[in-house]
């Protein structure tokens, strides 16, 4: 009995170790893999970084941007419009998108660029698709 004790007063710390450190690996990675992916906050290296609106936001809240992007000198929104690379598909979320980078790369990138009052994402991966380009 006092083997059994012993070698599981051995086994159980090891055990745990074990677990603890397989736990914190999987964290790590799942960390990583979401910060390649999308963040609230541009790097330093900011190069590679685009604004686009998050998938949740209403559709007024979106339009809003939409409109405010679009009054801004320095955003040509001609994209988003009838006969645009940008204007498929027709819908809101898009158009902001599209728009709101355009806002964000010409503003300087910085992190306070892409807020839109909570409504904005900086990705790290180039969202373009068939004929509508994001510019980095």
């Amino acid at each position: 009995m006092k083997a059994a004790r012993g070698t599981f007063a051995i086994f159980l710390p090891l055990a745990l170790a074990f677990l603890l450190s397989f736990a914190a690996c999987t964290g790590h990675a799942k960390a990583r893999e979401n910060k390649a992916l999308y963040s609230d906050r541009a790097t330093k290296d900011s190069s590679n970084t685009w604004c686009i609106a998050k998938p949740s936001i209403d559709n007024e809240r979106l339009q809003h941007n939409v409109e405010y992007s679009c009054a801004q000198a320095h955003v040509n929104c001609s994209s988003i419009q009838v006969g645009g690379s940008c204007f498929h598909p027709n819908n809101v979320n898009s158009h902001a998108s599209v728009v709101m980078n355009l806002f964000y790369q010409t503003a300087g990138k910085h992190r306070w660029n892409c807020h839109f009052n909570a409504t904005g994402l900086i990705v790290f991966v180039n969202p373009s698709f068939g004929n509508c380009h994001y510019p980095a």
